[in-house]
């Protein structure tokens, strides 16, 4: 009598891994958890990425304008260093594995199909978004205006948008290769922006507040505006990438 539960979870979990065609669910091919494990690897630093991207700007920003100098040096040092590790280097897993995936299972499809070599097809996109990057990453540096910023980044990426459709867009890309094509594109924009901006005028800030002096004040101007920037640019990315899964087929196929 006891035993009897036993036995239909062991029969019911038996079928559950019977074969494709009997069972409910399929053993994974060395390939399938190499594929499943960079896209959740992606999915995981994207959520701690974004989700601390928006919390400095909806949140931290507007707290630490009402907070004193004495409350700041005791607030920065405990909270920034730690949430700045986790936003930082989940921005570099969420790109590192967005590539792998990318190159490896989206762009290599429709590059193989079209007779076209990988390689060349993902050097020329990241070679794009290296170069506007560059542009991008001088205009933070020299341009104090939020609105102009707003202005030169939208163009930047209306030009990514051209330019992915132009080099791959006849050439047997699909739907999937230029929309993450443009929205991963401008995630490596953000990334850069992380480390090249953000994270190196903050760890100054934090350094100048543990030893009770004042950082320039230009190092936290042109940090909230990199930051500033990232959030407005996570939207069309977002959108992007969710539109190369078929919500919406941005691109004729």
């Amino acid at each position: 009598m006891l035993a009897e539960p036993f036995v239909h979870v062991a029969s019911n979990f038996a079928m559950i891994l019977q074969s494709p065609e009997h069972g409910i669910v399929n053993a994974p091919s060395a390939n399938d958890l190499a594929r499943a494990f960079i896209r959740w690897s992606h999915f995981v630093g994207g959520i701690t990425w974004i989700g601390l991207l928006y919390f400095f700007n909806l949140v931290n920003v507007p707290l630490m304008k009402k907070l004193d100098g004495p409350t700041k040096s005791k607030v920065i040092p405990e909270l920034l260093p730690r949430a700045l590790w986790y936003f930082r280097w989940g921005a570099v897993v969420t790109v590192l594995a967005g590539l792998a995936y990318y190159g490896s299972y989206i762009m290599r499809t429709d590059a193989h199909n079209a007779g076209q070599s990988t390689l060349v097809w993902f050097s020329l996109w990241l070679l794009v978004v290296v170069v506007l990057y560059a542009i991008m990453f001088g205009v933070l540096q020299n341009v104090n205006n939020g609105y102009a910023i707003a202005a030169i980044v939208a163009i930047l990426a209306i030009v990514l948008i051209w330019a992915t459709l132009y080099l791959f867009g006849d050439r047997g890309a699909g739907n999937k290769t230029l929309s993450i094509g443009v929205g991963g594109g401008m995630g490596i924009w953000m990334m850069l922006n992380v480390w090249g901006i953000i994270w190196r005028y903050q760890k100054k800030i934090i350094a100048a507040t543990i030893e009770g002096t004042t950082a320039p004040a230009d190092l936290a101007r042109k940090a909230f505006l990199a930051s500033r920037t990232n959030a407005w640019l996570s939207l069309p990315m977002l959108f992007f990438m969710a539109a190369s899964h078929g919500d919406y087929i941005i691109f004729a196929k």
